[in-house]
């Protein structure tokens, strides 16, 4: 078993760039109701994962910001929280389950750290927890 198995491509990722401005960020999560998301650099480099609470002690820590001009604001102005750990393509399955522990999502990157898609930790638990069911009783 490899990670691409379980990879979701970029194409079929929804994911920001770091010039995505908080009214577009806020609309996109609240949109397809994800509470994180990637965020991608220059030449497709990831760079971080956005959560909801990022953006909320953002907002918090910035009054002067409001929903009325966050199309003025960009992502790379916001502090990350949260550190989700990439994997390789060509990485084991030791690592991205470690990863799956402690993140919903695992970002994928290429040998020149380009984001290619994410490994969702629900894909990994359904397909061990089919191995664990599906085997021959004793």
């Amino acid at each position: 078993m490899n990670i691409a198995f379980f990879l979701l491509p970029k194409q079929e990722v929804i994911y920001l760039t770091l010039q995505t401005t908080l009214r577009q960020t806020l609309e996109r999560m609240e949109h397809h109701r994800y509470t994180a998301v990637p965020i991608l650099g220059e030449g497709g480099k990831y760079e971080g994962t956005l959560t909801e609470g990022d953006l909320l002690w953002f907002f918090k820590n910035n009054r002067d910001i409001t929903f009325d001009n966050a199309h003025r604001h960009t992502l790379a102005e916001v502090p990350l929280r949260m550190i989700n750990r990439t994997v390789r393509i060509d990485s084991n399955m030791e690592d991205l389950i470690n990863r799956v522990q402690t993140q919903n999502f695992v970002p994928v990157v290429d040998d020149m750290e380009r984001f290619i898609g994410i490994v969702r930790r629900s894909e990994v638990i359904e397909y061990c927890s089919k191995l664990v069911f599906n085997l021959p009783q004793h």
